[in-house]
């Protein structure tokens, strides 16, 4: 495993996400605990000690989960990291209550890394009114009180909302976490973001650096591309060599939903082989490519509690992605076909409830008005 230097710290450069576990029949509620035990065991024996989790995740239950994961464990074994949950405006008045039920459902005395969560658009007021809300002069306190190692963000929104974050909190940050990978590097403007965290002298941590597993599974053509290149690496190989390339880059994040998955990460980050300038070149130009359409749903979900027609909208859009990206196709047809006539796009009211919460800022309502596919 490669370790990076933080602080006094040597954190492995591959983190365990907590957001995509393992689950039982599909439901995002009802993690998989005996997969996910093995999952942790398996990374801890194998050099892995950083762990990520959210208050939101798998509505609610992956810090309980994770909790009791890591507690068969020493609690020096790992450095265990969540967030506090401001994607939901709801919440913002509450950091008092949900930080110590943080605490109590993961079973420690302490966080070694603490997030402000999504900093995007819609929160960046209320983050910043300390008067109202307080969450930043609270986490300081925790923070000076010993239950807070390590004080950081994260970020889905855009540079200038960033930049008004740390013109206010830069001071009390110690690392950020941003979306990063191969397509959002002009995408989601990430090489922005990077300089301006450079410019603060803040340390990054990537999430979603295969894109949610979209990364993994390439087209028949851009896998080629890169096997002329480098013949023995596999797709997510090369996401995770590009972040390798990136000297900011700390602490990079796999959200990973099976042992296989966390195996082969596990083997890639044995070793650095970072992108020659050719490689960057042509895996940058091929990701222009891969852009042309498609939506930047990394299925945090974020958006289905707030949809009054109950749709699976991840899943939705994941099929929309496919259907723009294969001009139709018969995958995405048969799936719809597969739905009640109230879980299909055609249900969507337009009542833009679920935008208010996507970090991506994704025009759910107007991609459910454009999905016109023929149910098989």
């Amino acid at each position: 495993m490669i370790y990076k230097d933080f602080k006094n710290l040597k954190l492995s450069a591959l983190g365990m996400g907590a957001m995509r576990l393992p689950t039982v029949d599909g439901d995002d509620a009802k993690i998989d605990a005996a997969a996910t035990q093995e999952m942790v065991d398996y990374a801890l024996s194998h050099g892995v000690n950083y762990f990520d989790t959210a208050w939101g995740y798998h509505n609610g239950n992956s810090e309980l989960v994770m909790g009791e994961a890591l507690k068969k464990h020493p609690r020096k074994s790992f450095c265990l990291a969540t967030k506090f949950p401001g994607y939901d405006l709801g919440n913002m008045s509450k950091v008092n209550e949900i930080f110590p039920r943080q605490l109590e459902k993961l079973q420690v005395d302490y966080f070694d890394f603490y997030l402000i969560h999504n900093v995007n658009e819609m929160n960046i007021d209320a983050y910043l009114n300390e008067d109202e809300y307080g969450i930043y002069s609270y986490l300081l306190e925790q923070k000076k009180a010993g239950k807070i190692r390590h004080l950081g963000f994260s970020a889905h929104g855009s540079v200038e909302v960033m930049r008004r974050f740390l013109e206010a909190y830069h001071e009390g940050m110690e690392f950020c976490q941003i979306q990063l990978n191969y397509v959002d590097w002009t995408l989601q403007d990430a090489k922005a973001k990077m300089e301006l965290l450079r410019e603060y002298d803040i340390p990054v941590w990537v999430m979603e650096p295969v894109r949610g597993g979209r990364l993994a599974k390439l087209s028949e053509k851009d896998e080629e591309t890169l096997s002329n290149l480098r013949p023995d690496e596999k797709p997510v190989a090369w996401a995770f060599r590009f972040l390798q390339s990136l000297p900011e880059v700390v602490v990079t994040l796999s959200g990973m939903s099976s042992l296989e998955q966390m195996k082969e990460n596990i083997d890639i980050w044995g070793e650095e082989k970072p992108l020659t300038d050719p490689e960057m070149d042509a895996l940058l130009h091929m990701a222009a490519g891969m852009m042309d359409g498609l939506l930047p749903c990394t299925a945090c979900r974020y958006c289905t509690s707030h949809c009054p027609k109950g749709l699976d909208i991840p899943k939705l859009i994941g099929l929309y992605n496919d259907w723009k990206f294969t001009g139709g196709g018969f995958v995405p047809a048969m799936v719809i076909g597969t739905l009640p006539e109230d879980k299909r796009p055609s249900a969507c009211i337009g009542c833009r409830s679920c935008e208010k919460l996507c970090p991506q800022q994704i025009k759910i309502s107007e991609a459910m008005r454009d999905f016109e596919v023929k149910p098989l």
